[in-house]
C-alpha cells in the first residue's frame, strides 16, 4: 500500500497525535485515537513527513495570497499523487488552509519528530521551496515563511542557503549557494563538505531516517543539482 492509502484509505487512525494528527483526524470526519500506533516508529516517521508537507504547504500557499496553477502543479509534482489519492490529498490540505492555527504547530511537531535527522528536515524545506519558486519567482513573504520553518526546524544559515538558493537571470543557479558554500573556502574544505553533502543527501539515507519513498524523484533531483554545482565549481577551480 502506498503512503497515501496508509494516510487515509482506513488507516487514518494511525495516531500521531499532536496538530498533524487532528489534522488528518478532521480530514478524514472522525477523531483519532491518540493510543493506537500500529504502523512503528519508521512508518509514522514516513507518514508525518507526508502530512507535514501538505500541512505547511497549505499554509505556504496562503503566503503571497495567490495560489497560481504553476504552484499547484509543481504541488502535484512533488507528491507523485496517485489520481485515486487526488481527492484524500485535497481534503488534508484544504483542512490544513482552513485550520485557525498558524503553521508553527505543524513544523514544531515534525522538528522534534526529526530533531535527529536534521537531512530529512532540510529535505522538507526543499519540497516547499521547490513549489514556492514554480512561478518563477520567490515572494518575500514565501520567503520568510521558509526562514521561520527553517528556523522552527532548527536549520543553520547554510543550509537555509541550500535549499532556497535562488535562480539567476540565466536560468543558472549559484553553485556555492547550492553547496550552502562560500567562495572563500579552500579547495580542501569545498571537497569536504560536497562529499558530505552527498551522503546526507542520497535518497537512500534519506529514506532510511523517514521520508517516504513517494519524494525519492524530488531528492534525486536536489541530488542531482548538488552534483552539477560541484561539477562547475571544480571545472572552474580545477579541483581533482
Amino acid at each position: 500500500m502506498s503512503i497515501w492509502g496508509k494516510i487515509l484509505g482506513g488507516a487514518a487512525g494511525f495516531a500521531l497525535g499532536g496538530p498533524l494528527g487532528a489534522l488528518i483526524g478532521a480530514a478524514a470526519g472522525h477523531a483519532v485515537d491518540a493510543m493506537r500506533r500500529p504502523h512503528g516508529e519508521e512508518q509514522t516517521k514516513s507518514i508525518a513527513f507526508t502530512i507535514a508537507v501538505i500541512a505547511l504547504g497549505a499554509k505556504l500557499a496562503k503566503a503571497d495570497g495567490v495560489v497560481t496553477r504553476d504552484e499547484v502543479d509543481a504541488f502535484k509534482r512533488v507528491f507523485r499523487i496517485p489520481p485515486g489519492e487526488v481527492k484524500n490529498v485535497g481534503r488534508v490540505f484544504d483542512q490544513a488552509r482552513r485550520d485557525h492555527r498558524g503553521f508553527e504547530p505543524y513544523a514544531e511537531q515534525v522538528a522534534r519528530m526529526f530533531r535527529d535527522n536534521p537531512a530529512v528536515l532540510e529535505e522538507m524545506l526543499y519540497c516547499l521551496a521547490y513549489v514556492a519558486r514554480a512561478d518563477g519567482q520567490v515572494h518575500p513573504n514565501e520567503l520568510e515563511f521558509l526562514s521561520k520553518v527553517a528556523a522552527i526546524f532548527g536549520l543553520d544559515d547554510h543550509a537555509f542557503e541550500r535549499v532556497t538558493s535562488l535562480r539567476a537571470p540565466d536560468g543558472q543557479a549559484d553553485p556555492y549557494r547550492v553547496l550552502g558554500v562560500s567562495p572563500e573556502m579552500s579547495d580542501d574544505e569545498l571537497k569536504t563538505a560536497y562529499r558530505k553533502l552527498v551522503r546526507e543527501n542520497h535518497p537512500d539515507a534519506l529514506t532510511a531516517q523517514g521520508m517516504p519513498e513517494e519524494f525519492v524523484q524530488l531528492a534525486n533531483e536536489r541530488l542531482a543539482a548538488i552534483n552539477h554545482a560541484w561539477d562547475v565549481i571544480s571545472k572552474e577551480r580545477s579541483i581533482r
